[in-house]
């Protein structure tokens, strides 16, 4: 870069790429979701056969390189803002400088010297000569000049070894931003194949990351979200945001767009599925370097028996990469999971799914929708128990894919959304770690912010009604979240729950009347779980471990016809009708205990 590069460039011409990449960016876009949402969800509605798996398979190949050729042009557009952010404002100071110079009839040349004229006073009779000073950067060259100036006689050399040096610090910060870009922007370049593969995607992320870091001085010129902010104050940050600045920033930062409560639901929605595609590609390049497991076990000889004992070479590998793989494959399991529900969307009639939340980090995060929870008029959140975690999401997945099939049918024309809130870290041990109810008290505030959030981006006129269901110690972070803010719950379906840690439904926030308890036969896990989580009333005293199923709770019993602590929702049971009727508002269909 140098003055006459920099004097003469046209921005307008970045602009128009970066504008052209963002436009190719949304329509690839606009295609994977028709592909997605209309397309492969009316076929697997509608036709059934070999040939149409066949099809489907290749239009998921479609989507996903629609879904990559998005965040990478994303990436470009991004990319190529900051570039011209950073070349602007050298532009400016470069413009400032020449301006000035000019105003002092100075004479900027091609080269980005500057001449001025003759001026001083007269040193024998002849006025001090004018001159040409060429702009430096470097401090030993600035100290010559400033020397030189204090000596020289005409005054006007300070000046113009001053307007100079502007010049030549502009241009070198020119010469900054375009050796910082170029690079950023000569690795957003995809293999010449029709194949998104698992490497593609874990580059994509390195790509992220990349013009994240060379855009810092970018994005500081966009307002961040507010820090630990509410859902209201998080969705006032986004409608105060240019549509540039929005895609932008959620090009730079995904999972932190996607983690926000209060934002629109398909904003998240696509931030996550970039965070998804990306992590599963890392994961899975990642699984396929450890080398394989070495031969576990051998025997020996010892007297006349025969000892089983591990090979040296196996606790080695162990020791480096077994609690990793272990990690790696649950965490891909979980992945594979997510995708599986959004393949199955049209499959009798189910609705897009939304994924407003995940991380494959410890035990993972992941929050799956039913349906827009932002046009649904009811709204259901199903909090899992004991031993969830991203590699058995599948399970839970699949619970509220059946009650959202039940309560749909039982909606009367409303909207209904139903989602699985793996947003904590639950216990993962039933005799370690269950019993403890700082679980449910440290992922409490999350559950209360993900409800208030609910509220605040839901577009109905009436605002949506929320049912809060949970199963098992997901029952207690419920209990917790109303004892320790306000649940913003209608309803509260409580199903195989050890306790709530309060004494009586009206301490979970909802309407009189509106807590539901469903206890199976079978179902050893209230009794149990009493005597760790069991609430109390002022009444009649402290120590009296009450759970939901106590009539005392004051909690309307459900009848159920399933047995034990997991099968509550089974499809056609009595157990998921009567949750849906819940969830539905049908509470005249609701079978109570006699």
């Amino acid at each position: 870069m140098d003055y006459a590069t920099l004097k003469d460039l046209k921005l307008s011409l970045f602009e128009s790429a970066a504008d052209g990449y963002r436009t190719t960016s949304d329509m690839a876009c606009q295609a994977k979701d028709r592909i997605d949402h209309q397309i492969t969800a009316k076929m697997r509605g509608a036709l059934e056969g070999e040939a149409v798996d066949a099809a489907l398979a290749q239009l998921g190949e479609l989507s996903k390189n629609f879904h990559y050729a998005q965040v990478e042009c994303g990436l470009v557009s991004t990319a190529l803002n900051g570039l011209v952010s950073d070349l602007r404002a050298a532009r400016k100071k470069l413009d400032a400088a020449v301006e000035d110079a000019q105003g002092e009839k100075f004479t900027v040349e091609p080269d980005g010297s500057v001449t001025y004229p003759a001026a001083g006073e007269k040193v024998d009779g002849k006025t001090p000569r004018g001159g040409t000073v060429k702009g430096t950067t470097y401090d030993a060259a600035r100290s010559v000049q400033d020397q030189a100036a204090m000596f020289d006689p005409n005054p006007n050399y300070a000046r113009a070894k001053e307007y100079a040096n502007r010049i030549a610090a502009a241009v070198e910060e020119a010469t900054e931003a375009d050796s910082k870009w170029a690079p950023k922007l000569r690795k957003l370049k995809a293999d010449d194949d029709l194949t998104v593969s698992h490497k593609d995607w874990a580059d994509a992320q390195k790509d992220m990351h990349g013009v994240r870091k060379a855009a810092e001085d970018y994005l500081d010129g966009i307002k961040p979200p507010p820090t630990e902010g509410t859902p209201e104050e998080n969705a006032e940050w986004w409608k105060g945001l240019s549509d540039t600045e929005r895609d932008d920033y959620v090009s730079l930062h995904p999972a932190g767009v996607g983690a926000l409560d209060g934002i629109p639901a398909e904003v998240r929605d696509e931030a996550n599925r970039a965070v998804l595609a990306e992590k599963r590609g890392r994961y899975e390049t990642e699984l396929r370097s450890i080398p394989p497991e070495p031969t576990r076990y051998f025997q020996e000889y010892r007297g006349n028996h025969a000892v089983r004992a591990e090979t040296a070479a196996w606790k080695e590998w162990n020791d480096k990469y077994g609690d990793r793989k272990e990690h790696l494959e649950g965490a891909l399991k979980g992945m594979q999971a997510i995708q599986d529900r959004f393949d199955a969307t049209g499959e009798e009639g189910l609705p897009d799914a939304y994924l407003l939340g995940f991380s494959p980090e410890g035990n993972g995060r992941s929050i799956i929708a039913n349906g827009n929870p932002d046009t649904a008029d009811r709204v259901a959140v199903y909090v899992p128990g004991t031993t969830s975690n991203l590699g058995s999401i599948g399970g839970d997945i699949n619970r509220m894919t059946s009650l959202w099939r039940e309560s749909q049918a039982m909606a009367q024309g409303q909207n209904i959304s139903t989602i699985t809130w793996l947003g904590y870290d639950a216990p993962q041990s039933i005799v370690k770690d269950a019993p403890m109810r700082h679980y449910a008290d440290d992922g409490a505030p999350a559950l209360n912010r993900f409800l208030d959030g609910l509220e605040t981006s839901n577009s109905t006129e009436s605002g949506g009604h929320r049912t809060a269901i949970g199963h098992s110690y997901g029952t207690t972070l419920i209990g917790s979240a109303a004892r320790q803010g306000s649940l913003n719950a209608d309803d509260v379906v409580l199903v195989g729950s050890p306790g709530v840690q309060v004494g009586h439904a009206r301490d979970l926030d909802a309407p009189p009347g509106h807590v539901w308890n469903e206890e199976a036969d079978g179902d050893v896990v209230p009794d149990i779980g009493r005597y760790g989580h069991g609430g109390s009333q002022w009444t009649i005293g402290g120590g009296t471990f009450i759970i939901p199923s106590d009539e005392l709770f004051g909690a309307n019993r459900m009848s159920t016809d399933t047995t034990g602590h997991s099968d509550y929702w089974g499809p056609g049971t009595e157990s998921l009708k009567n949750q849906a009727a819940v969830v539905a508002g049908q509470y005249d269909r609701v079978e109570i205990e006699e």
